[in-house]
């Protein structure tokens, strides 16, 4: 007998649940070593029922990060018979070949939820560690070719088992990445935060038994399905296309295609991207479960902004992508910038119902959180430092408002690195930080504007890697508007007039403290004609 509850009941143990996972997440911030997580927020919580589909997500965690944590349940799943599972297990693991991961820098943890002694869900956190290991200092380098180079690969395994840490797998994990002091911080961070999740779930679980829990996670999933159809349902029935170009993977592929094909019935959508290229050499591929985050977040923020985040988003929805292609990538293919992609495919899908949703759609952003890292040894104490940030730029312009400057526009919603954490934390000085004047598109709504920042080493030799789109191909308008200005990557050197460009995938650049490296992000497309803008 299936249990029904009130409507009144059913939003308030949904308000519930998100409370635990907003709750985890603030822990993690508070807790984690690193600049990127304590200050840029690039972690996610969740909770995940044991059928695998995503119940809640804290308000503040990243679009992307929701294939990882969906992935990992799904991969124990596959693994472990539930029965054989106890409470203090955790698990853990980041590999998007094997494990359920997007990239490798995403590490996730899972933990059972246990009440009157029947497993009923998971608490589930996920964390961008600053280095996991490979080739290259930071694990994100451009230049990678394969998933191998990128860190250590952790596929499903059991960190916890009853409670008791497995030493053995805890030390292979912190011998195969950098700067361990940090890890171990952003680790127990995570942990601290999965342990509170369990707290908050054990409290809740004294006014509600197991079966009205199950029963609250099918409202919440159901409720969110009605929505989505129902959005849906007021599309006109019909196909819509789109293409767009990637500027490239920094080695051998250029103009790399995007293609969707959406065809709306009724109230369900078929999106299918054949015709989108072949994966590629360099490591901007996407995995199939990272491209249903970048479909989820995208069909969202277009038909229901305010609906929850859980899995019945895509309940209405068919994903077909080529087995091999960019935006379906098998192993080794390397994924590290994988977000890269994944913002093409929202600016493609935005392309595709820019006729039928004008008041929705806006006109292509920045393309990508523009990715810069710097790794070097800090002369003021010895130790090694990555510095891994990724900078906003300008959003595409709307119908009836401009686009927002500087911003996360997509699928991450981590900040921009405020310059006293760098500076702080770092030895090096930022010397510029302004938005760009002119960058964004002209219009009857401008595009935002794109960043530029400036940074000098200040003492040592640090060493940049920076992987950039739409630095070539520039963020497209709608309705007669103006393109954003492109983004790119630049050395000055002192006492020389003439800056020096560099690729826009640029890969291990030594940067003395003679020479600054700038780093200006792209400003968004326009909307309609500049000269119908009014005066403002």
């Amino acid at each position: 007998m299936t249990l029904t509850l009130s409507p009144i009941r059913l939003q308030l143990l949904q308000n519930a649940l998100a409370s635990v996972t907003d709750e985890m997440f603030a822990a993690l911030t508070r807790t984690a070593f690193s600049g990127n997580i304590k200050e840029r927020r690039d972690h996610s919580t969740a909770i995940i029922d044991t059928d695998g589909n995503l119940v809640a997500q804290a308000q503040q965690s990243l679009p992307i990060h929701l294939s990882g944590l969906i992935g990992l349940v799904a991969a124990i799943r596959a693994e472990h018979p539930l029965d054989t599972i106890r409470p203090g297990d955790m698990f853990i693991a980041n590999d998007p070949h094997e494990g359920g991961g997007s990239h490798l820098p995403d590490i996730n943890t899972a933990e059972p939820v246990f009440i009157d002694g029947e497993l009923t869900c998971f608490v589930c956190t996920i964390a961008h560690h600053s280095d996991i290991g490979g080739a290259r200092a930071g694990s994100m380098a451009s230049g990678l070719t394969e998933i191998w180079q990128e860190g250590i690969r952790i596929p499903l395994v059991k960190l916890y088992s009853e409670g008791r840490r497995i030493d053995d797998i805890w030390r292979l994990i912190l011998l195969n990445m950098r700067m361990r002091e940090e890890r171990l911080g952003d680790f127990n961070a995570q942990f601290a935060a999965s342990r509170l999740g369990l707290r908050r779930m054990a409290e809740l679980a004294r006014t509600t038994d197991a079966a009205t829990l199950r029963a609250a996670f099918a409202g919440i999933l159901d409720g969110t399905e009605r929505r989505m159809r129902a959005a849906i349902a007021q599309i006109p029935d019909g196909s819509y296309t789109f293409r767009d170009l990637m500027d490239g993977d920094g080695l051998e592929v250029t103009d790399i295609p995007i293609r969707v094909k959406i065809t709306v019935k009724g109230d369900e959508i078929a999106m299918d991207f054949a015709g989108t290229g072949r994966q590629v050499p360099g490591n901007i591929n996407l995995v199939f479960n990272g491209l249903q985050s970048t479909v989820s977040f995208a069909l969202k923020v277009l038909l229901d902004p305010h609906a929850p985040n859980n899995s019945g988003l895509l309940r209405p929805v068919r994903i077909t992508a080529p087995r091999g292609s960019i935006v379906n990538a098998v192993a080794p293919a390397a994924v590290a910038h994988r977000v890269q992609t994944g913002m093409r495919v929202v600016d493609a899908i935005f392309g595709a119902f820019a006729e039928v949703l004008p008041q929705a759609v806006t006109a292509a952003s920045n393309g990508s959180n523009t990715s810069a890292m710097f790794y070097g040894v800090d002369p003021r104490s010895g130790r090694e430092y990555v510095y891994f940030e990724t900078l906003g730029g300008g959003s595409g312009a709307r119908l009836t408002r401009d686009g927002k400057d500087g911003v996360q526009a997509g699928l991450t919603n981590t900040s921009n690195l405020p310059v006293e954490a760098i500076e702080a934390e770092y030895p090096l000085l930022v010397e510029g930080y302004n938005l760009i004047e002119g960058s964004g598109g002209a219009g009857r709504t401008r595009g935002g504007r794109g960043i530029a920042r400036a940074i000098r080493p200040l003492g040592h030799t640090t060493v940049f890697s920076g992987s950039g789109e739409r630095f070539r191909i520039a963020p497209w308008p709608l309705e007669g508007g103006e393109p954003g200005r492109p983004g790119r990557f630049y050395l000055t050197h002192d006492g020389q007039d003439a800056p020096e460009a560099l690729s826009e995938k640029a890969s291990r650049i030594e940067i003395t403290p003679a020479s600054v490296l700038v780093i200006e992000t792209p400003g968004g497309g326009g909307w309609g004609p500049a000269t119908e803008r009014k005066a403002r």
